[in-house]
Formats: C-alpha cells, structure tokens, sequence
C-alpha cells in the first residue's frame, strides 16, 4: 500500500520562506476582512437602533410638526418614509391639497422602489379632484391603471376614472372601463385553484357592474323610415269614376220680358 511521501526539509524550507517574504501582506488582508466583518456588523447594530428609535419616534407623532422631524431626522429609515404618508394625510385633512401632493411628491422622489409609490400617485389623483382638476387626475389614474395592473392598485385606478368620465358625459369611455374591469379581474364568486380568495378582485368586480347599471344604455339607430311609394305616371293612373247615369236635365233659360 503507498504511503504519503515524508515532508522533505526542502518543502519545509519553501514554505517557511514564502511565509517570510509575505507575511505583512498576509496580516494585513486578515486584518482588512476582520474589520470589514466588525464595521458591518456594528452598521447592522447601528442601523437597527437607527431603525427602531426612527419607529418609537413615528409612533409618538400626532402633528404635521411631528411628523416633519421623523422625516428630517430619519430620513432612509422605514418610519421617514411613513412619515411622509402620514403628513400628507394630516394635510389632506386639514384640505391643503396642494402642500399634501408637495409631500407625496417628494416621498416618491426618495423612495422610488416603495411598495407604497402607487398609492401615493392615487392619493395625489384624489387631491387633484378635491381641487377640480379632474384632467391631471385622470392621467394619474390611467398610468397607475397600466403600470400596476397586477396589483390592487390596478382596478383601484380604474375603477375611479368612472365618475370622472360619467361628469365629462364620455360614458361610452365609462362603460369601456368597466368592462375591462371585469375582464381583466374576473366576475364576482369566480375561483381558481391559484387563487382561493379574490374577496379584493370581488370588490372592484362588484362595483364595476354596479356602476354598469347606472350608465345609460348605448343608444341604438333609429330604423330608417320607408319611402312613401312615388305616384305613378299620369298615362298610367286609375281613370276617375265616370258617372254610369242619365246626365242631369239642364235648367230652362229664363224668359226674356214682353
């Protein structure tokens, strides 16, 4: 049976002088990948102390002011970002409509990949139509419609485009509307083996024949009268009625006087 050949005093030689001429460079990678391994995971801790004093901050905020701090203080934090919703929502109420679109408008300039950048575009879409500008709210409500179709957002947005074009007497546009509702999000009580519970597609299913019901129906051609039949030639019209009797005895002519 082979045996491992014995180390030779040359091998050993070898690597006692490869560790030599490298030896700082060697420590020094090792202490690089130690630091690096203890500066990430003090960011970890930092970041969660970050994180958790950001959300004890969100959770005592009442006021806009309140709110305003989360977002200064802890901005890239999950709480910073709620706080913009949470302010934009106070601004809603109190209708500065306009302040409350500068909020939502800056959350998703800084949080472009949030879950929630679609329901802040619908949320500046009702602001919009709280101050009459049902055009720029219709846009709005079309791009979420097409961007976030596979989200609830998707017939969310399409669903309140219907009112705006009922106001604007486009029903032709309303019914279109409705009925890719129930196309693309299934009709009430349907199931499927992927999906055992579309309560959310019921909803907008729902409101979409609801809404379908108070549209009025697509008007219909009216029939085309017949012409009135052309009176025939002359040359060819039904004689008149001839009297059939003895002509009728003529008066006498008077008598002139003598």
């Amino acid at each position: 049976m082979p045996t491992a050949p014995p180390t030779t005093t040359e091998t050993a030689v070898e690597a006692r002088v490869f560790w030599l001429r490298y030896q700082k460079g060697i420590a020094a990678a090792l202490i690089v990948v130690v630091l690096a391994i203890l500066a990430f995971g003090g960011y970890r801790l930092y970041v969660g102390r970050r994180n958790a004093t950001a959300a004890e901050s969100l959770g005592n905020a009442k006021t806009p002011h309140d709110y305003q701090e989360v977002i200064a203080r802890y901005s890239g934090t999950p709480a910073g970002a709620s706080a913009y919703l949470l302010l934009a929502q106070k601004q809603r109420e109190e209708k500065k409509f306009a302040e409350a679109n500068a909020t939502l408008q800056r959350f998703i300039e800084a949080n472009p990949d949030h879950d929630f950048v679609p329901t802040a575009r619908l949320a500046m879409a009702a602001n919009l139509e709280s101050t009459g500008k049902d055009d720029e709210a219709l846009t709005i409500y079309q791009q979420v419609a097409a961007k976030y179709a596979n989200t609830y957002n998707g017939p969310l947005a399409l669903i309140s485009q219907v009112p705006i074009l009922k106001a604007k007497n486009r029903i032709e546009d309303a019914r279109r509307v409705c009925e890719d509702i129930l196309t693309k999000y299934r009709i009430p009580g349907q199931q499927t083996e992927a999906s055992g519970d579309n309560r959310m597609e019921t909803v907008w299913t729902g409101e979409a024949m609801r809404q379908l019901r108070s549209l009025k129906p697509p008007a219909q051609p009216k029939p085309t009268q017949p012409a009135a039949a052309a009176a025939p030639p002359p040359m060819i019209a039904a004689p008149s009625a001839v009297p059939t009797g003895p002509p009728a005895a003529s008066a006498p002519p008077p008598k002139s006087p003598k």
